[in-house]
């Protein structure tokens, strides 16, 4: 996980709370910033300003960090929606003509919007920091809180039952009836999957059963204990495909790929040696495969 610089302490409370969410999806996809800067179509540079708080991202980037990163992308846009519009009035609120009558506007890359100048320009020392009375008394225009609030609220909704349906999803893969696996096995034997940039062709797998010690071993790995669902691949894959076939199970073809066919064949096992079936191989299911 990368090592963030703190964000400005006089960033707004909401742009604060995208930014941390968008290095939280960064972090989760593994991209480094070159990497993310060449599938989202924004420089470098863009995406450290971004992340660092100097700069607010278009909503395209947002969008596109969701895409990439897997995270809900209706919850970064109001995330979002509700960010810009604090930038915004923040960018306003600098925009205004300062006491000296310069009229400049602000630096966005150096003033982040939400910032307390604290003191007029062209002020003398010791001169007392001069405040909006309008804005202090409560007798300025009225801000849409309500709206923002709103978002915020809905986002925070969508952000938990999106949580616990995770969290649902990730104890039922977990569960094989086998003993409660670590979800480290889990995370292992996914490691292997298919689709990464180091792959130049896929591998060929050959079944060569032999008996040794009592249990069946097909050549492709000698793991007992290793978790495997729909959607992994890999050699302890291959050697399960080769362990269903000489069962006299169909698994399809053994390209070493947990597909429809492999976990259909899998239930079939299980259901024949009378183990939970849930389509996931496991200690038990192993068992049931080398005997």
């Amino acid at each position: 996980m990368s090592r963030w610089r703190g964000l400005p302490e006089e960033l707004d409370p909401h742009v604060r709370q995208l930014v941390v969410r968008l290095r939280r999806v960064k972090d989760h996809s593994g991209l480094s910033l070159r990497r993310l800067a060449a599938k989202t179509g924004y420089s470098t540079s863009s995406w450290e300003r971004y992340l660092a708080g100097r700069s607010l991202p278009p909503r395209e980037a947002v969008e596109a960090m969701a895409r990439i990163g897997g995270d809900d992308a209706t919850c970064l846009l109001a995330l979002h929606e509700v960010a810009a519009e604090a930038w915004s009035k923040g960018a306003d609120r600098q925009s205004e003509p300062a006491g000296s009558g310069t009229g400049g506007g602000p630096d966005p890359q150096s003033s982040p919007p939400g910032a307390k100048t604290g003191a007029k320009t062209g002020a003398g020392p010791g001169t007392e920091p001069v405040t909006d009375l309008g804005t202090e008394l409560g007798t300025g225009p009225p801000r849409p809180y309500g709206r923002a609030l709103r978002v915020t609220l809905i986002a925070g909704s969508v952000a938990l039952v999106l949580a616990v349906a995770a969290a649902v999803l990730l104890a039922v893969r977990l569960t094989d009836g086998e003993g409660g696996v670590a979800a480290a096995d889990l995370t292992a034997s996914a490691a292997t999957a298919p689709g990464s940039p180091e792959e130049s062709e896929p591998p060929r797998y050959t079944c060569r059963a032999e008996r040794i010690d009592g249990l069946w071993y097909a050549g492709n790995s000698r793991t007992q204990k290793a978790i495997l669902a729909n959607g992994h691949a890999g050699p302890e894959v291959a050697e399960a495909q080769c362990l269903l076939r000489d069962a006299g199970l169909s698994p399809g073809a053994v390209d070493g790929i947990f597909g429809p066919h492999t976990e259909r064949a899998v239930r079939a096992l299980q259901k024949r040696a009378h183990l939970v079936v849930d389509g996931i191989i496991g200690p038990h299911t192993w068992k049931a495969l080398r005997e």
